[in-house]
């Protein structure tokens, strides 16, 4: 069984996800919280193979509580859900350590979809969302040829979680050698964070989204 863990501070929301996700008869919501702290107590006590976190929550905001999972750390992944389509919070939500944001609008038609790719390790953001997140950046395709084979699957394997020794081990490379890899396509994509790659892998078709 996939276990899955809702923290919202509205029952009504949490039954709904509940009702959702519960169509599959291989998930389980083994947890539910009401704020962020009980979020974070929640993780560790049930340890979930997903979190889906209102962004918006007593104590701790999701982003907050995706952090603290982050760095405990637990094996778990984590969905950024909100209100808001903003691209503020899906940066915040990124780099926190999230790798799913979904406006609540949107859960009838995307939630099992999102936690489908989350469950194969995988990171979602709607066009919308990606629009939101990087309004004003260069074509992918400009920026796509200027990386070198092996910065591309840094890239992506980047984007699927893996650290820098994952990523070594996976491509019998140094530690070293990944990390300047890792730069040199920081560099040529103009961006400053392990969100920015993420960003770029979803856009650029390194990874499903």
């Amino acid at each position: 069984m996939k276990r899955i863990l809702i923290a919202d501070d509205h029952e009504a929301v949490r039954s709904g996800l509940r009702a959702v996700l519960e169509q599959r008869a291989d998930w389980e919501v083994v947890a539910e919280a009401t704020d962020g702290g009980k979020a974070v107590a929640a993780a560790i006590e049930s340890r979930p193979h997903v979190a889906i976190l209102d962004f918006s929550m007593p104590r701790m905001t999701g982003v907050e509580v995706a952090r603290r999972i982050r760095d405990y750390p637990l094996q778990t992944e984590v969905l950024i859900f909100t209100v808001h389509n903003s691209g503020l919070i899906a940066q915040q939500a990124f780099e926190a350590g999230a790798r799913a944001f979904l406006v609540k609008s949107d859960a009838n038609k995307l939630l099992l979809a999102a936690v489908e790719a989350l469950l194969l390790h995988r990171p979602f953001c709607t066009q919308s969302c990606v629009t939101e997140f990087d309004s004003g950046s260069r074509a992918d395709g400009e920026r796509h040829h200027e990386l070198t084979a092996r910065e591309q699957l840094v890239v992506k394997l980047v984007a699927e979680g893996y650290s820098n020794k994952g990523i070594s081990a996976i491509l019998d490379l140094s530690v070293k050698t990944t990390e300047a890899h890792r730069a040199a396509a920081m560099r040529k994509l103009e961006v400053n964070s392990t969100a920015g790659l993420v960003r770029y892998a979803i856009r650029a078709g390194l990874v499903e989204a």
